[in-house]
């Protein structure tokens, strides 16, 4: 991350803990629904399968800038198969930067090529080790294994939502990131539970016990994304929701902090770690603020 960039932060975070605002940083933009995966966890895929045109996208990148988002992710469905106008993933990435965001993100699941340089990061899902990934989303592991060893830039960082299939393989999706030189680390999420995939969502317990494993895979100076000054909020579900720090844009509709804010009861039962570390970020829990500053310089 340029020092630059790092100080704009570093000034937005002062001002929206000393002022108490509530403006975004954080945005997503919603390509498609569309997705060639079914995954067992996933309440989002393919529900209308519509690619939105260019200019609708290009008018939601437009107006998030005006927001004042600086860090911006394109998610889907799946972005890869995202394609409008003659426009692919990679042209709106390369336009998202000279639009002066300052981080761009992509989410993919990996099976199409992994031919974009120009991504500060591409959260991959790897859904555990090849048995339980295969299980959660198809015999899709060594195609994704292939792309990443294929990989034209090393931005590439591991996606995990943790539920009840996949809670026993933290360790070796770790382990296989440490070893592949195009991964530079791993996230983890643990799974929120929409209505329709509730059984698979951790207990307090099987929570605690997974922070504990990802606690000491830290310590051994293995490439973890999160921060394990958020792990007792997560494991107790009570950190501040929702983040009015975060954005995301679907087809023009503007939803503070994730889609799932619609859905009656799933703030209390959020999973995304970025929520939980987002929010105690701008609370100015001092913890956290260091230890955001220590991995965002080392993984971004």
């Amino acid at each position: 991350m340029k020092k630059s960039d790092l100080n704009y932060f570093i000034k937005f975070g002062i001002k929206t803990f000393l002022f108490r605002q509530k403006k975004p940083i954080l945005g997503t933009i919603i390509l498609t629904d569309k997705c060639n995966l079914h995954c067992k966890h996933c309440s989002v895929n393919n529900i209308t399968a519509i690619v939105h045109p260019y200019s609708q996208i290009k008018s939601e990148m437009d107006t998030l800038y005006k927001m004042g988002v600086r860090i911006l992710f394109f998610c889907g469905g799946e972005t890869f198969l995202w394609e409008s106008e003659g426009k692919r993933l990679r042209d709106l990435v390369i336009e998202a930067k000279q639009m002066g965001f300052l981080i761009v993100n992509v989410v993919t699941n990996g099976t199409f090529p992994l031919d974009l340089p120009e991504a500060d990061l591409i959260l991959l899902s790897i859904d555990g080790d090849k048995d339980k990934h295969n299980d959660i989303r198809g015999p899709v592991y060594d195609t994704i294994m292939k792309n990443i060893e294929a990989a034209t830039s090393d931005n590439i960082c591991f996606y995990m939502a943790i539920n009840k299939i996949n809670k026993n393989t933290i360790s070796d999706v770790v382990h296989t990131a440490h070893k592949m030189k195009n991964v530079r680390a791993v996230s983890f999420n643990f799974h929120t539970p929409y209505p329709d995939t509730k059984e698979l969502a951790l207990t307090k317990d099987e929570k605690a016990e997974c922070c504990k494993e990802i606690s000491k895979l830290i310590d051994e100076g293995m490439p973890v994304f999160n921060l394990k000054s958020s792990m007792p909020y997560l494991i107790n579900n009570n950190f501040p929701t929702p983040c009015y720090q975060c954005v995301v844009m679907e087809n023009g509709k503007l939803s503070v902090c994730g889609r799932c804010i619609d859905v009656p009861g799933l703030c209390e039962q959020c999973g995304y770690w970025f929520v939980a570390e987002y929010t105690l970020l701008f609370k100015g829990k001092l913890k956290v603020i260091f230890e955001v500053l220590k991995t965002y310089t080392k993984f971004v």
